[in-house]
């Protein structure tokens, strides 16, 4: 292909070549209009008239795809019938330049990239997708060193139309399962490419490796694996066994979904309870909705800052900043050498792993596949390889699959026990915040906690390794609260700098700032269906307003004082808000009519919570009690004294039985919301406790306060 540095394609001129490969050149295209820079993928092929509709057809399927770890599409077209796609550009090149070939990657980052890769293969399995050519050179790092998956069928149309050599084509084929190999790609065949990646991560070098197109297909197909445990006894068994079932022979005996693939691998990368396990008791963790380590280029992206996940991570060049990694609970989490992978060089033989030498076809006559067969169905793949890699596939989810080759299965090594939690065991201390914790929330999903701190931060990570830190700078003051959307994608954050912020909780875009409060904002509820959003403070009000615009609906003017917490009946029909006044007034969402007035506190209502089936309300006071009362009457059913100093945040189990709250004693306590009966104080804090969270499974307990910790802790 010639040089076309300078040339215009669509509305950019090309200014740079990134890269070179049999099938296209990416340039660096500056956009003519405006000051904004794509990566420009140039196919290598003359389309005919009769194949310019079926790539226009092709590239628009794959700009529909939206996802924060997917290439995004800009635009397409074919110039002079050479056809050309217009992406984001990813300036920090790819997982396969960061990690070259021969050099083993850490444990936990190949987690984290594993996450955001099979985060995004899911969302296009689900809109019924197949990548087929997944692999480090498609992993791109973004401008704030997110993973994004490419080449989402760019590829197709050059290579249905133009010839790769052996070596272009073994290239791909390395990644390969047994299925794509016979032309029968489908959803499991990305989730096994996915795992060849993770072994040759962990390992250095993928299992299967040769320039002979035809001997690779043989390989994947026949061949087990090498053990990885047994070349590398560091590689913890449990990990070895969720690669090697990702790596099946027959996609059925492959984990169900890619995001269950990486759901196992996160899991299994967990330290045993000696040499410090945080994993759920006998839970398996919930599905993968998005990855924290990771950010989205935006105009707003200063304000959110993406933080290495844990000591001994490689730094990803440029770093955003470098946050102290948390301090773990010294029983707990004493760190061990034998969990995590050191990110060096390691010895790069697979010891007892002779390469095969293709048998005749008499030697593997009881296979239902023949070296015959494997020859005639990877020659096409030699001159195209639509049929076996590289690029997007429809999968039809009502079509039938055909027969696959008989498996040759691996032998997997005895699982690892998940650890038994006891009541009050601490999982994990959180250090991220530099000053108090007023505030802490867990997502959705159960994935991840939010907490707002007197640092003027808020902070997104994980809830079971305090890795993956999303750092959200935007306010100018204290953040007082992080509640989460319903759906766990935005957060709107409340200051002393009296707005209210909404924002990404994947990349820290702020979408807009709420601006209606005179004064400090204390507390931020969202509606149940995620549509509106209601806050309070210090200039008295409660204000009701559009979660997607900012619009104002409502503002209720009942107390005569500060407002201290807001809380949204389940139903969304019903506030609750606590006040200085001595008081907790329920009153109506929609019209700002109050319906009831709770007095039975003797000093300010601190924090309210409904529980979870709308008909009771637990709220805390400085008067040291909890008390739950009847949501409709104002009835009250129990009040706990068992707290020897202020009540700053109550919290109900999510079945709706025990209670959690928070004090100035420096404890939280559990008991029964029925009976207000002491079931358990956790004493894990040196200092007074502003925040308390059960996550939404009900097993931990998130709590916060003045000593700058957050603690994640077993509810028994």
């Amino acid at each position: 292909m010639a040089e076309r540095l300078g040339q215009q394609f669509g509305n950019y001129r090309l200014v740079r070549l990134l890269g070179r490969g049999g099938s296209a050149e990416v340039y660096l295209g500056q956009h003519l209009r405006l000051n904004m820079q794509a990566a420009i993928k140039i196919l290598s092929t003359q389309l005919r008239e009769n194949e310019i509709e079926s790539f226009q057809r092709e590239a628009e399927t794959i700009a529909s795809l939206t996802h924060p770890h997917i290439v995004r599409i800009l635009d397409f077209d074919v110039k002079e019938g050479v056809p050309f796609i217009v992406m984001d550009y990813a300036p920090n090149g790819s997982l396969r330049q960061l990690h070259p070939k021969g050099v083993p990657v850490s444990l936990p980052s190949i987690v984290s990239y594993i996450q955001q890769v099979a985060d995004a293969l899911q969302y296009a399995h689900d809109q019924k997708l197949i990548h087929r050519d997944v692999k480090p050179e498609n992993m791109l790092l973004g401008r704030r060193n997110e993973v994004l998956l490419g080449d989402f069928g760019i590829a197709t149309v050059a290579h249905r139309t133009t010839t790769l050599n052996i070596q272009e084509a073994a290239g791909t084929a390395i990644y390969m399962a047994p299925e794509q190999f016979q032309g029968m790609p489908r959803p499991a065949s990305d989730e096994y490419a996915l795992g060849i990646v993770v072994y040759e991560w962990l390992y250095g070098t993928p299992p299967f490796t040769s320039n002979d197109f035809i001997q690779l297909g043989y390989q994947h197909t026949f061949v087990p694996p090498p053990s990885l445990h047994n070349s590398n006894p560091s590689i913890p068994p449990a990990v070895e066994q969720v690669v090697l079932t990702a790596l099946e022979k027959d996609p059925h005996r492959r984990f169900a979904t890619v995001s269950a693939f990486a759901r196992a691998l996160e899991q299994a990368s967990q330290p045993s309870p000696s040499s410090g396990l945080l994993t759920p008791p006998g839970q398996p963790l919930p599905p993968i909705n998005v990855n924290p380590w990771s950010s989205q280029p935006s105009p707003l992206a200063d304000e959110a800052t993406v933080l290495p996940p844990a000591q001994g991570q490689p730094s990803l060049s440029p770093p955003a900043e470098v946050l102290t990694p948390p301090t773990r609970a010294p029983l707990v989490y004493a760190p061990s050498a034998s969990t995590n992978t050191p990110d060096v060089a390691l010895p790069l033989s697979m010891n007892g792993f002779v390469q095969p030498v293709l048998p005749g076809e008499s030697q593997i006559a009881d296979r239902r596949v023949s070296r015959r067969a494997i020859v005639v169905g990877l020659a096409a793949g030699l001159t195209g390889l639509a049929a076996a890699g590289g690029g997007i596939s429809w999968w039809a989810l009502s079509h039938s699959q055909p027969t696959s080759p008989a498996p040759v299965h691996s032998p997997k090594p005895t699982p690892t026990p998940a650890p038994t939690y006891h009541q009050g065991d601490t999982l994990f201390i959180y250090h991220g915040h530099s000053d108090l914790v007023l505030d802490v929330t867990w997502s959705p999903d159960d994935r991840r906690i939010a907490s707002g701190s007197v640092d003027r931060t808020a902070q997104i990570w994980s809830s079971f390794t305090g890795g993956n830190v999303l750092k959200y700078s935007g306010h100018s003051s204290e953040v007082r609260v992080v509640p989460w959307s319903p759906d766990g994608t935005r957060i709107a954050s409340g200051s002393d700098d009296t707005t209210v912020q909404v924002w990404d909780t994947v990349t820290g875009k702020r979408f807009f700032t709420y601006s209606g409060h005179s004064n400090k904002v204390l507390d931020v509820a969202w509606s149940p269906d995620g549509k509106r959003i209601a806050s309070g403070g210090w200039d008295h009000t409660v204000q009701v307003w559009d979660a997607a615009t900012g619009s104002q609906l409502l503002t209720y003017r009942g107390h005569t004082n500060i407002v201290n917490s807001v809380a949204w009946s389940p139903d969304g029909k019903r506030i609750a808000s606590g006040s200085d006044d001595n008081t907790v007034q329920v009153w109506d969402a929609t019209t700002g009519n109050r319906i009831l007035t709770y007095r039975g506190h003797a000093n300010s209502g601190r924090d309210v919570a409904w529980s979870p089936n709308g008909k009771h309300i637990a709220s805390g006071s400085f008067d040291k009690t909890v008390q739950v009362w009847d949501a409709t009457t104002g009835n009250r059913a129990v009040i706990y004294h068992g707290h020897s100093g202020f009540v700053y945040a109550v919290a109900w189990s999510p079945g709706g039985l025990q209670i959690a709250s928070a004090s100035y004693d420096k404890t939280v306590q559990l008991w029964v919301a029925a009976s207000g009966s002491h079931i358990y104080t956790y004493r894990g804090h040196s200092d007074i406790v502003e925040a308390v969270a059960w996550s939404p499974n009900g097993k931990y307990i998130a709590s916060g306060g003045v000593d700058t910790t957050v603690r994640v802790w077993a509810t028994g």
